[in-house]
């Protein structure tokens, strides 16, 4: 980790590795603070080594200027399950940068990782870029969500614009982008992008191929529709009035263990 005294900014990079021994190498960093947590269904996971890490704040991030970065590897034969403890508040900083925030993410075959992190909320006057980059062999299986609400109770959003990437055996399989917030696009809050909602959010699901086949095309109630991928992959993306009704949502749509 390194601080610029001068920005009041933050650098850093955390890092989790799984492996089959089920013995994970975490390496926290700047505001991630990464705990070895119980697996909460330790049965789970057909016969792979279960793993279950947590990611606790250490400190308000991010903030404007900050360039933070979490990397998390699960390798042949192991499941790893990463959530967090509290919501990730993106908050403003001294001199109007935007904070840049990277999750890096790569499954081996015979591999499964499970990302079901709490919200990130956009506070006023906050500027986040969120770029999340996946690579997946083959045989990997892959469960993520995202979230993103748009300011804290009774205040105005933040900013941000969120980009994810993922490669399925080296090859495109989804690559998307949402900008949100004062700072986006004209038209970000329109009947096209959020339409007046306070939370938009995703579950990307990525089978090992070719054992399954991905669902039908369908709408889950009035702001959510489920898309199949290629892979077998499917993307449900939603809406939603506040940050729980989101997530009932995209809850309903994970798959089982």
């Amino acid at each position: 980790m390194s601080a610029d005294a001068t920005a009041h900014s933050v650098a850093a990079t955390a890092r989790v590795v799984a492996t089959r021994e089920g013995t994970p190498v975490l390496r926290s960093g700047g505001p991630f603070a990464l705990r070895r947590t119980r697996p909460r269904r330790p049965g789970a996971g057909s016969g792979r080594a279960h793993t279950r890490v947590t990611v606790v704040g250490a400190m308000s991030a991010p903030l404007g200027g900050d360039r933070l970065a979490l990397e998390a590897e699960a390798r042949a034969g192991a499941r790893l399950d990463v959530d967090s403890a509290a919501a990730t508040i993106s908050l403003p900083g001294r001199d109007g940068a935007p904070a840049h925030y990277d999750l890096r993410l790569t499954v081996a075959d015979g591999a499964e990782l499970r990302w079901l992190p709490e919200q990130t909320v956009l506070a006023r006057g906050s500027d986040l870029r969120a770029r999340t980059l996946v690579h997946l062999a083959p045989g990997a299986r892959l469960v993520l969500r995202e979230e993103l609400v748009l300011g804290r109770y009774g205040e105005e959003s933040g900013t941000a614009v969120s980009r994810l990437t993922v490669h399925r055996a080296g090859r495109p399989l989804l690559d998307q982008e949402l900008a949100v917030g004062p700072g986006a696009p004209p038209g970000w809050d329109g009947g096209a992008v959020l339409g007046g909602h306070r939370a938009a959010g995703q579950l990307l699901v990525v089978e090992p191929a070719p054992t399954a086949r991905p669902p039908e095309p369908r709408l889950l109630g009035g702001t959510a529709v489920l898309t199949p991928l290629a892979g077998p992959a499917y993307l449900v993306t939603a809406l939603a009035r506040d940050a729980r009704e989101l997530r009932a949502i995209l809850r309903d749509a994970e798959p089982a263990d």
